[in-house]
């Protein structure tokens, strides 16, 4: 059993990503983390985001052309519109099997992003 030893930013920094539902930067991360830890600085925040990530307590979603986002562990997907970037969940249940046996190998984990056009992009464009 491997014991991950969590700091009290750490702690809070993982409450503030599993109870959140908008995909968070490191900076509206920090800008929350504030709110207990006035005096908590930015690299703070990034280091422990990291180390988080590494043990696979939270997940990092990165998009091209935006700051990564963070996410909590449990298995879901994403949406992302080409236009502005926003980010949403959707539930396609655990593909895993479908890939292992696409791939002819198992996989450990992925990450699939669905790329759309958000509503409101849509209306920009005139669609």
């Amino acid at each position: 059993m491997v014991l991950i030893t969590v700091t009290k930013y750490a702690k809070k920094i993982l409450e503030i990503v599993e109870q959140s539902r908008s995909h968070m930067t490191a900076e509206q991360i920090f800008m929350e983390l504030r709110r207990t830890y006035p005096t908590v600085v930015l690299a703070t925040v990034y280091n422990n985001l990291n180390r988080l990530w590494q043990d696979d307590l939270i997940r990092k979603v990165s998009v091209e052309g935006t700051p990564d986002r963070y996410d909590r562990i449990q298995r879901h997907d994403h949406l992302v519109c080409k236009e502005c970037g926003k980010l949403l969940d959707v539930d396609l249940g655990d593909l895993t099997a479908q890939l292992e046996q696409k791939a002819g190998t198992a996989i450990l984990s992925y990450d699939l992003k669905l790329v759309y056009l958000c509503d409101e992009c849509r209306k920009k464009k005139g669609m």
